[in-house]
C-alpha cells in the first residue's frame, strides 16, 4: 500500500486540477427530458431470484413487468458444474456474499433505445445484455475472474463499467454489443464505480476482503490494498490514487475502516460523500484539497448485534444518494434497519424510519424522494428526501438490492419467458436462489 499512497501523493496536484475542471453530471441527472417513444422506470434488481422488477419512476410506483435476468441459467449452470475451479468460486459467492444463495442480478442500466437492459451477475461472473421485448440475452461478456459486482454508465449512454471483484479488474464495455472498450487494475475486491466531469474519468472503489471472519479492528490490516483509482475513461490510465487511510487517519479517525463502499458525490463533484466498512454514519472528502472535512455519526440500533462478524459483507451501513441540489442524502442504516436523510449543510438528520435492511438508495425520476431497497421484506420503500417520512412501499422479488433509473419502451409489460426457478438446481447442491 505504500506504492499507492505515493503515487496517489504525487499526482495529486495536477490530476485534481484536471478532475475538477468540467462540470457536474451526477446531479443533474434528472434535468434530462424522458427520450420520445420512452418512458422513465425504476428497476429494481432481486438478486437471490434472478429477476428485475420495473415499477413507476415517481408516484406510487406500481409495477409495469418483470425481466427473466437469468434466461440461461441452465446452459450457465451446466458450464459451472463441469468445470471443478469455476464450481468452487460459485459456490464461494453462495456461501459468503450470497448469505447461503446464489447472487443472480447485482447492477442494471438500460441502452440508450430502451430496447434493452444491462445487468450484472455475480454467480455467473459475466455481464449481460437481455432483450425488453423477446427476453432473450443479446450479448454476454464473461468478466475475467470469477465474480462480477457493481456497474456504472457513462453519462451518454454507451458504455457500462463493471467490476470484476476476483481479478482486481474494471471491465469498460460497449453497451450495445458488449465489446470491451478497455479495462485497468483496482486495489483488491473493486466494488463501486462512478463516472465523472461528463464522463472523462471514471473512480472506482476498492474494498478489500469483505468476506473473512477476521473484522476485529486489530485485524484490520488483513483486509487488502483498500483504495480508490481514478483513471481516464479514454485511455484507462491512471490519473489519481487515493488511500483513505492517511486522509482518515490525518482527521484523528484511525479506528474507521478506509474501505470505500457506497458513495455520492455533490451536484458539482467537488464533494464526495462516502460510506465505510463498519460505521453507522458517512465522510465527506473535498475533491480539490484532498482531504476529510467532517464525519457523520449516525444513530445505533440497539437491537443490532454488536458483533461485527455478523455484519453482511462488513457493512454496517450500505447505501446512500443525493438529491438533484446537493441539499440532502439519504442514507440505507443496512444492519441497523432504517433508512434517514440528512441535511448537508449541517449533518443533522431525519429521525430514522424503520427499514427492513435497506441495501441500497436511489434518486427517483423527479429528485424528490430516494427509493431504497428493503432486502429482508422483499420490498422497495420510497422516501421523501424533505421530510425522511416513508410515502410509499411496494413488493417485489426475492432479496432486492441495486434500484436503478432506466427507460422502456411506451407501453411495455414485461418480457416473455419462463420462471428463472425452472428446472432448479443439481441435487445435493442446496438453493439456487431463493
Amino acid at each position: 500500500m505504500g506504492t499507492s499512497r505515493s503515487v496517489g501523493r504525487g499526482l495529486a496536484q495536477t490530476a485534481m486540477v484536471v478532475v475538477c475542471a468540467f462540470g457536474a453530471t451526477a446531479g443533474t441527472a434528472h434535468a434530462a427530458p424522458v427520450p420520445s417513444g420512452l418512458t422513465e422506470v425504476l428497476f429494481v434488481g432481486n438478486n437471490w431470484e434472478g429477476t428485475a422488477d420495473v415499477v413507476q419512476a415517481t408516484g406510487a410506483y406500481s409495477k409495469l413487468g418483470r425481466v427473466n435476468m437469468i434466461p440461461d441459467k441452465q446452459e450457465r449452470l451446466g458450464e459451472i458444474y463441469s468445470n471443478p475451479i469455476k464450481l468452487g468460486f460459485f459456490l464461494g459467492v453462495r456461501e459468503t456474499a450470497g448469505e447461503g444463495h446464489d447472487q443472480f442480478v447485482d447492477d442494471m442500466y438500460t441502452t440508450p433505445d430502451g430496447t434493452a437492459v444491462v445487468a450484472s451477475r455475480p454467480s455467473f461472473a459475466d455481464v449481460v445484455s437481455i432483450d425488453l421485448a423477446t427476453g432473450k440475452v443479446n450479448w454476454r461478456f464473461p468478466v475475467s475472474g470469477y465474480r462480477s459486482d457493481h456497474m456504472a454508465v457513462s453519462p451518454d449512454g454507451t458504455r457500462v463499467a463493471v467490476s470484476a471483484s476476483t481479478s482486481n479488474t474494471v471491465h469498460v464495455l460497449d453497451i450495445e454489443t458488449g465489446a470491451q472498450v478497455g479495462s485497468f487494475t483496482t486495489g483488491d475486491k473493486p466494488h463501486e464505480n462512478v463516472f465523472t466531469d461528463g464522463g472523462r474519468y471514471l473512480w472506482n472503489m476498492a474494498i478489500g476482503e469483505v468476506n473473512t471472519p477476521f473484522d476485529a479492528p486489530e485485524l484490520d490490516g488483513t483486509k487488502g490494498d483498500r483504495k480508490i483509482t481514478v483513471v481516464d475513461a479514454q485511455t484507462f490510465r491512471t490519473v489519481k490514487v487515493i488511500d483513505m487511510r492517511d486522509r482518515l487517519d490525518a482527521f484523528g479517525r484511525s479506528d474507521l475502516s478506509d474501505s470505500v463502499r457506497p458513495v455520492a458525490f455533490s451536484p458539482d463533484e467537488g464533494t464526495l460523500y462516502f460510506q465505510v466498512s463498519f460505521f453507522n454514519g458517512f465522510v465527506e472528502y473535498d475533491v480539490a484539497t484532498d482531504t476529510i472535512t467532517r464525519i457523520k455519526e449516525l444513530p445505533k440500533n440497539p437491537a443490532t448485534n454488536p458483533n461485527r462478524t455478523t455484519w453482511v459483507n462488513d457493512s454496517r451501513h450500505h447505501g446512500m444518494s443525493i438529491n438533484p441540489d446537493g441539499s440532502r442524502l439519504c442514507i440505507a442504516g443496512t444492519m441497523d434497519d432504517y433508512v434517514t436523510t440528512v441535511d448537508t449543510a449541517t449533518l443533522q438528520e431525519t429521525p430514522t424510519v424503520p427499514a427492513g435492511k435497506p441495501y441500497w438508495a436511489t434518486v427517483n425520476g423527479d429528485g424528490t424522494q430516494c427509493v431504497i431497497s428493503e432486502s429482508a421484506n422483499d420490498t422497495i420503500s420510497a422516501i421523501d428526501f424533505a421530510t425522511g417520512q416513508k410515502v410509499a412501499t411496494v413488493a417485489v422479488g426475492d432479496h432486492p438490492q441495486r434500484v436503478r433509473l432506466g427507460h422502456v419502451p411506451q407501453g411495455w409489460a414485461g418480457t416473455p419467458g419462463p420462471d428463472p426457478d425452472a428446472g432448479g438446481s443439481l441435487d445435493g447442491l442446496g438453493s439456487s436462489g431463493s
